[in-house]
């Protein structure tokens, strides 16, 4: 009989450690709470914890020693805090019978004290949406002082490219927005970036925050992109024009923070990207919370996250023309040799609407590692969840946790019709250990494959060490396994108790259906 895999996979603060043991962890009652980054101000705080026990129902947040708040998820907000002082916070878990089940550990903060408030307006800026006030609204980042606030209130305002700084917080108002102008010429100079996996010079995005460099070293720090209000690029119309001057890949973002650590996006409602919404390279603790992402342009992608650690994005929802998120660490023989990978960031709490993926890869010439995917909602996005890369990228992908979640599909991808020029890397990539677990996929459409999995085409390269386990399918369902080892599946079927076809190919080995 085949010998059961199973793993244990540990939450650590600050950088989500994923550590594969021999069994699932049982009785554990503290939850490991921590301060999700850059969120910390004057008068507030975002808490984020691990889910560990399923019969919680309510959580409670004591600040000080007293109940302030209540919550049914694993993330909150603490509001009207006094600048400049310390506070206490403890997290307790509630059953349905109303029995605390469950702690976490006592952790303290002290807040910031309370910074100037710099208004666009008192620099020359106008609403309307026809004035371009770059100048204007650039002046007022270059005027903010250290821990200072530049306010956008209610209102239109047109702009090209924006460089931010450290230590300061760009606000929005509530029908404040920033709309990005068409006119390629506002994204000039180009900026040195990375698109699709390569290092190279585009134009400008809307809002920048950072200078790139591959060694590591952080240029930009302590930065808040948050409100109430709305950021809005060029669309297709400014996408079109970057492509008709410099191709595909020169152009911008929406929001582009290189070699940033700290920095949290809040709040607001982002649309009309030219191309990916959200892109984040060699950065470092990254908050998304709480955004409304829209984009409908060709690779439309809403965050992506690039040879990038301990990030967090939970609350947010996204309707995208391509991948809602695509975590990515760079292509072929340069992202192989800069070897950055992405790992420790968790994904929780989104509603995934449309678009195509929840994505890992395709560029994974870095590597990628310890991805928690947890209590979020797929409608009929194109690829599901999925997993992907190309035999030239080289890189890994490892320690995948999906759990909790409503899906529709679940693809593992070894091969891709896109993106495939270039050099291949050195070596074949691999994926191995992930773990798929209490997932509804009832949903799916069981005409097709529900789930696919692949592997590389050398033996040492299939995909391995997976397990499956309490997935509801609807009847009928199909799995399709190729190039794979040591997949398992336990209490996978229909509602009725009616197992999947499984479909495996002559290569793959200790495929288990319990």
């Amino acid at each position: 009989m085949m010998k059961k895999l199973y793993y244990k996979f540990l939450f650590i603060p600050g950088i989500l450690g994923f550590l594969a043991s021999n069994a699932y962890s049982a009785g554990k009652d503290r939850h490991v709470l921590m301060i999700a980054p850059a969120t910390i101000t004057h008068q507030s705080v975002t808490l984020l914890w691990d889910d560990i026990d399923k019969d919680v129902n309510e959580y409670t947040i004591f600040v000080n020693g007293k109940k302030v708040v209540k919550s049914s998820i694993t993330n909150s907000k603490l509001k009207d805090l006094k600048p400049l002082t310390v506070y206490t916070v403890r997290v307790t878990g509630k059953n349905r019978q109303g029995r605390t089940i469950t702690t976490s550990n006592l952790l303290k903060f002290t807040t910031r004290k309370k910074g100037k408030i710099i208004n666009i307006l008192n620099y020359g800026a106008k609403a309307g949406g026809l004035t371009l006030n770059t100048a204007a609204i650039q002046n007022a980042v270059n005027a903010c002082e250290d821990g200072g606030i530049v306010y956008v209130p209610a209102g239109d305002f047109k702009t090209g490219a924006l460089f931010l700084k450290s230590n300061m917080t760009l606000y929005i108002e509530k029908g404040g927005r920033l709309k990005g102008s068409i006119d390629p010429k506002d994204y000039e100079p180009f900026v040195y970036n990375r698109f699709e996996g390569w290092e190279m010079n585009t134009f400008a995005s809307l809002i920048n925050a950072g200078t790139m460099n591959k060694d590591g070293r952080i240029s930009l720090e302590n930065l808040s992109i948050s409100g109430l209000g709305t950021i809005s690029g060029g669309g297709e119309r400014l996408a079109k024009a970057m492509i008709s001057r410099n191709g595909m890949r020169s152009r911008g973002r929406l929001i582009s923070l290189l070699n940033c650590k700290n920095v949290n996006i809040e709040g607001l409602k982002i649309e009309e990207s030219p191309c990916w919404t959200i892109h984040y390279v060699y950065s470092s603790k990254i908050t998304c919370q709480g955004l409304t992402i829209s984009s409908f342009v060709e690779n439309g992608d809403g965050i992506d996250p690039d040879s990038s650690t301990d990030s967090y994005i939970f609350n947010c929802k996204f309707w995208t023309n391509d991948d809602c998120i695509a975590i990515k660490s760079g292509k072929n023989p340069e992202g192989y040799f800069i070897a950055k990978p992405s790992q420790n960031i968790q994904i929780t709490h989104c509603e995934f609407v449309k678009g195509h993926g929840i994505s890992i890869g395709s560029e994974i010439s870095g590597g990628i590692k310890n991805i928690l995917v947890r209590h979020c909602k797929a409608g009929n996005l194109i690829f599901g969840l999925q997993i992907k890369g190309t035999k030239e990228r080289g890189g890994f992908v490892e320690q995948v946790i999906v759990r909790d979640s409503e899906l529709r599909k679940i693809t593992i991808f070894s091969a891709l019709p896109y993106n495939n020029d270039g050099a291949p890397a050195p070596m074949l990539p691999y994926f191995k250990d992930f773990e798929f677990r209490d997932l509804d996929m009832s949903k799916a459409d069981s005409t097709g494959t529900v789930i696919y999995i692949d592997g590389f085409e050398h033996k040492n390269s299939y995909t391995r060490n997976l397990v499956f386990k309490n997935i509801q399918l609807p009847e009928h369902a199909v799995i399709d396994v190729r190039r794979s080892d040591h997949i398992i599946f336990q209490r996978v079927s229909s509602v009725k108790g009616i197992k999947p076809k499984l479909k495996i190919d002559s290569l793959s080995a200790r495929i288990a259906m319990e």
